[in-house]
């Protein structure tokens, strides 16, 4: 069984950082792509940031370049992504996911989803 287990959310002051964590179990560490997706209030669930299996390749939505850093650990089978110079247009539910074809650009191309972990930026 496969589960996706995401830790790090919290409130935090705009201008500030958290570090999102994503635990998974039951996947063959390394074959899958990871991603970040995350949805606000009332909104669809936008595309953040993706990496490929083996952290080579990195992907990120054009509003989080410069200040998100996706990155992975095969040994932890744990991805995570690292949020600095947050702002309050960043607050969402934040979601992990794994696609074993590959994509994760997009919602559709998940097989798997964590439950999710709530980041809230204050201004």
């Amino acid at each position: 069984q496969v589960q996706l287990v995401e830790s790090g959310g919290g409130l935090v002051q705009a201008g500030g950082s958290l570090r999102l964590s994503c635990a998974a179990s039951g996947l063959t560490s390394g074959s899958y792509r990871m991603g970040w997706f995350r949805q606000g209030p009332g909104k669809e669930r936008d595309f953040v940031a993706a990496i490929s299996r083996r952290g080579g390749s990195t992907y990120y939505a054009d509003s989080v370049k410069g200040r998100f850093t996706i990155s992975r650990d095969n040994a932890k089978n744990t991805v995570y992504l690292q949020m600095n110079g947050l702002k309050p247009e960043d607050t969402a539910v934040y979601y992990c996911a794994a696609s074993a074809l590959g994509g994760l650009l997009n919602p559709r191309d998940s097989d798997y989803w964590g439950q999710g972990t709530q980041v809230t930026v204050a201004s």
